[in-house]
């Protein structure tokens, strides 16, 4: 059972995260709390109060948690030559059991089909 509480955003499969939910992941959609049309900014502030870690393929979150200074929500960008669910949650579950830590203390993530980039926050 992972300790993580995750957030995915709009462009995050829905079979994704029920996928990850039946291996034990805390994980909800932005959807469940804010609008679909709800900005990128709005999405980061709930999960910076809410102590979840944005899931997303959104590139724009990256520049977001890099200025806005905190150190927190942690973030992981999903950089996959495929966005089939099954692949996306496939590479997710090879690699989140060791980014755990990263995540908690704080961390701006970036997983692609054979990398793993860490970046802990407040990014200067």
């Amino acid at each position: 059972m992972s300790n993580l509480r995750l957030i995915a955003d709009v462009h995050i499969s829905p079979l994704t995260v029920t996928a990850l939910k039946l291996q034990g992941y805390d994980i909800v959609r932005s959807t469940d709390f804010l609008t679909a049309t709800a900005a990128d900014v709005e999405i980061l502030e709930f999960a910076r109060v809410e102590g979840r870690i944005v899931l997303t393929q959104d590139l724009d979150f990256s520049m977001l948690v890099a200025l806005s200074n905190y150190d927190q929500p942690s973030l992981i960008t999903l950089r996959l030559s495929s966005a089939k669910p099954d692949v996306v949650t496939q590479r997710l579950l090879e690699v989140l059991p060791n980014l755990e830590q990263d995540l908690i203390e704080g961390s701006a993530i970036t997983i692609d089909d054979d990398s793993v980039r860490i970046r802990k926050l407040p990014i200067r």
